[in-house]
């Protein structure tokens, strides 16, 4: 069985202080408007890979979970995109 590397979806992505600071800032509720977009951004482009393709030619069981993390990042993006008046007719 190969070995994880640093390409395989289920490794923890890289991170600065500057990501930690953000997501924690975000999670105590007192990140300012910068801090929250670098947060988000961050999830969505670093964790869930949103951008990335998700085929893994190696496994298809490593294919599967690079797609599940990047489904949660287009869920986060289709709803930051929504028009949400629109939604409010519905």
């Amino acid at each position: 069985m190969p070995r994880p590397n640093k390409t395989d979806p289920w490794m923890p992505p890289a991170y600065t202080d500057r990501d930690v600071g953000a997501i924690q800032a975000l999670v105590r509720g007192d990140a300012d408007g910068p801090t929250q977009q670098h947060a988000l951004r961050y999830i969505v482009e670093t964790m869930c890979l949103c951008y990335d393709v998700s085929f893994r030619p190696e496994s298809d069981r490593a294919t599967c979970f690079a797609e599940g993390k990047r489904f949660v990042g287009l869920q986060l993006v289709k709803m930051a995109k929504l028009n949400l008046a629109a939604l409010k007719d519905c």
